[in-house]
């Protein structure tokens, strides 16, 4: 695991933009292709929206996003479907595909179709954050470490709802649907490396337990300790609690 540490969330975007371009680009030259995983949500703003305006080909990469809420149509402000749409997918331009995690069909059997879709692909970076209680993709504690099952139909915790209605994406909690479509965590763990963007103080005791402390279950990010090539790009807030700082 790697730290970087940045003194703000915008520095942190763009260096965590430019890495993610490196390791598509370094795919790209490898195999003549890559396969990346999307993340949504307030921590991937600034580097989405640094990712889009850098130089890769994008005819060349197929993109995954990691969860959905069930029954939430597109034209709602909290769809991530509509969040990557605008944010990445709009942005650039030959894009090779995207699958977009539909969460208004049959909620069993997308999680069919997607686990067709990428079980036959070499994963080559995941651009992840964490959720205030620790959450990998909206697989809430006490997360199953075992499922090799792509994605999952899972019921989203009152801590993961409650973050959502902080964030501004829903007006209150009864509004945030309390089930959705996500990536497992092994599905993510598969990936030759792995991207972790966080910032913001309110994940700072997340972040310092799922890099200092335990790994388990009872919070999900921590098992990226057991992964080869994760890398942290945290802001000053978020890494405020960590002992060691670099």
């Amino acid at each position: 695991m790697n730290l970087h540490i940045f003194p703000n969330k915008y520095e942190m975007g763009e260096a965590a933009a430019r890495y993610a371009a490196e390791q598509i680009n370094r795919a790209i030259s490898a195999r003549g292709q890559a396969s990346i995983i999307l993340a949504t949500g307030m921590s991937q703003f600034e580097m989405l929206g640094a990712l889009v305006a850098l130089d890769v080909d994008w005819s060349r990469v197929t993109a995954f996003h990691l969860d959905e809420y069930v029954g939430l149509p597109i034209s709602h402000p909290a769809s991530f479907r509509r969040y990557l749409k605008e944010r990445f997918v709009d942005k650039i331009s030959g894009l090779k595909a995207f699958h977009f995690v539909n969460g208004e069909l049959d909620a069993a059997a997308e999680c069919r179709r997607l686990g067709a879709l990428i079980a036959p692909l070499a994963i080559d970076l995941a651009c992840i954050g964490i959720g205030e209680n620790g959450h990998l993709a909206f697989n809430d504690p006490p997360a199953d470490f075992d499922t090799k099952t792509p994605f999952l139909v899972v019921t989203l915790d009152e801590a993961c709802r409650r973050q959502q209605v902080g964030e501004g994406w829903f007006h209150s909690l009864d509004e945030v649907p309390g089930q959705a479509i996500s990536m497992s965590i092994r599905q993510i763990m598969k990936s030759a490396a792995i991207l972790c963007t966080v910032p913001d103080q309110r994940k700072a005791e997340s972040v310092r337990l799922a890099v200092e402390g335990p790994v388990t279950n009872r919070l999900p990010a921590s098992i990226l300790q057991q992964h080869p090539h994760c890398d942290y790009y945290l802001d000053a807030p978020a890494a405020s609690l960590l002992k060691k700082q670099a």
